[in-house]
């Protein structure tokens, strides 16, 4: 009897224990880039063939941050303002850890990965970005990146733009039409591909 009152007081009285309030919009809303670009669209396709060329590949969730007139990098030497820091391990976004979902096997730089969920973190300079490619997962932007739980670790050149993106945007395309394809990452003027070969 005892066990019932103490159980009927927590489910009356202890209610908001059990609520969960909405989180508030956030600033940087979350998106998914899949290959193919259609992918979440394959159910309208009109034939099984078309829908089947649509099977995803790859996804990537990310929060895409505005640039809301802000400078994305600042120099290691701190001399200017900036959104992140040439040289430091960067979220690739905003918010939670950017996510890469291999739907199956692929090779990226010189390694293989099995298809699964991985995190990715970048480490810009001015001339290249360098790709980490990381087992952890469910994180919270960089803060938990262990550099010792690197699967890969690939540096691309970063090319300036003439068209500026206010959101941080990612595509997955293939610009052969082959197994490669690639990850295309912009913000502002900067452009970073990495390429992901699938097996």
């Amino acid at each position: 009897m005892k066990n019932i009152i103490m159980l009927m007081a927590l489910l009356l009285g202890g209610g908001s224990l059990m609520a969960q309030d909405f989180v508030k919009m956030d600033k940087s809303p979350m998106d998914a880039a899949f290959y193919p670009a259609q992918a979440a669209m394959r159910q309208f396709a009109k034939t099984d063939e078309a829908k089947m060329a649509l099977e995803p590949k790859i996804r990537v969730l990310y929060s895409r941050p505005y640039l809301n007139g802000r400078t994305i990098f600042r120099s290691t030497d701190d001399r200017e303002d900036g959104i992140t820091k040439y040289g430091e391990s960067w979220r690739l976004g905003a918010n939670e850890s950017t996510e890469l979902l291999l739907m199956q096997d692929a090779k990226i730089g010189d390694r293989m990965l099995k298809a699964g969920r991985y995190s990715i973190v970048v480490t810009p300079t001015a001339d290249k970005w360098t790709f980490h490619i990381n087992e952890e997962n469910d994180g919270w932007g960089n803060y938990s990146h262990k550099p010792s739980m690197d699967l890969v670790t690939v540096s691309v050149p970063v090319t300036m733009a003439d068209e500026s993106l206010e959101n941080l945007s990612i595509a997955l395309y293939s610009p052969e039409k082959n197994n490669v394809v690639h990850l295309k990452t912009g913000w502002g003027n900067y452009r970073a591909e990495l390429p992901i070969e699938l097996m």
